[in-house]
């Protein structure tokens, strides 16, 4: 598993060359990516080795691709075409469905492996990836049983050496759960960075008075809107069922503070408080 190709050399696949290449220093990491300057930056700060091109891939023993949703539907039929009968493919994004869809017929669909590490921040770019971004993280793997055995071995192993949890799951559940989790908390952190712009005009006034609270609920806000709209698009009937759902709670806590229910207020909030016993469950 020496020559490793990292498609897209941002945040997750920057953050997966930095590890790979420290549990396994033979390793030569090559960076392909449409952005120039990120392939430059990259070998700069020593995330990959070398660059490369699409054309080299036939001596990749693992490929990852690690750029928005809506390219990889583009990009991982290509991959598998230029690939050799040995070698693993791997995704990391953060909807399954659609992807998995593209890639059913392939004739080499068994050498695909479905993945999405629950794992980032909300920088982009080279520059912010970094080591042990994956450990102690989950990974959802989607489709197991459509990927050859002795590859799955080959990605397990490295997911091990990486510290990650693996959870299985078919891409259809995947993408609904995944609304709920991750997809809701940035819309949440989006528009509430939006209401706060619109509603104080002046700006200082604004980091003046921000807490840790805000900072923390508003800090997906600062994510990448060129990887997060192909996934609300990708993942759009979830998305908003998800975000139906929540629009009626707001409304309902809404409507207890213009009844003056604040009994009711603390019920709601003491109720939600269980959260942290989930939360700790899963750490």
């Amino acid at each position: 598993m020496n020559n490793i190709f990292i498609i897209g050399v941002g945040l997750i696949g920057g953050s997966f060359a930095l590890d790979i290449k420290k549990q396994n220093s033979s390793a030569i990491i090559y960076g392909i990516d449409k952005n120039k300057s990120h392939l430059d930056e990259a070998l700069a700060l020593g995330v990959i080795d070398e660059k490369a091109s699409f054309k080299e891939l036939e001596k990749a023993d693992v490929v990852i691709v690690a750029i928005p949703v809506d390219a990889t539907l583009k990009v991982l039929p290509e991959v598998l075409d230029k690939i050799s009968e040995n070698a693993i493919v791997f995704d990391a994004g953060s909807t399954k469905e659609d992807i998995c869809a593209v890639v059913k017929k392939h004739p080499k669909r068994r050498n695909y492996l479905a993945v999405h590490p629950i794992a980032g921040t909300e920088h982009s770019g080279p520059s912010a990836a970094i080591h042990g971004l994956y450990r102690n993280k989950t990974n959802i793997i989607c489709e197991v049983e459509e990927t050859a055995f002795k590859l799955q071995e080959k990605a397990l192993k490295l997911f091990s050496q990486l510290g990650m949890r693996i959870r299985y799951m078919n891409p259809k559940a995947h993408d609904k759960h995944i609304a709920y989790v991750s997809h809701l908390s940035h819309i949440s952190a989006f528009m509430l960075g939006k209401t706060v712009i619109e509603k104080e005009k002046n700006e200082r006034d604004i980091f003046d008075m921000a807490g840790s609270g805000f900072e923390s609920t508003v800090r997906l806000a600062k994510s990448s809107p060129a990887m997060w709209t192909p996934i609300f698009e990708q993942n759009k009937t979830n998305v908003i069922e998800t975000l139906d759902e929540y629009i009626n709670n707001l409304k309902h806590f809404k409507k207890l503070m213009e009844d003056g229910d604040f009994d009711a207020v603390y019920n709601e909030m003491r109720t939600t408080n269980h959260i942290k016993d989930i939360l700790n469950g899963i750490q």
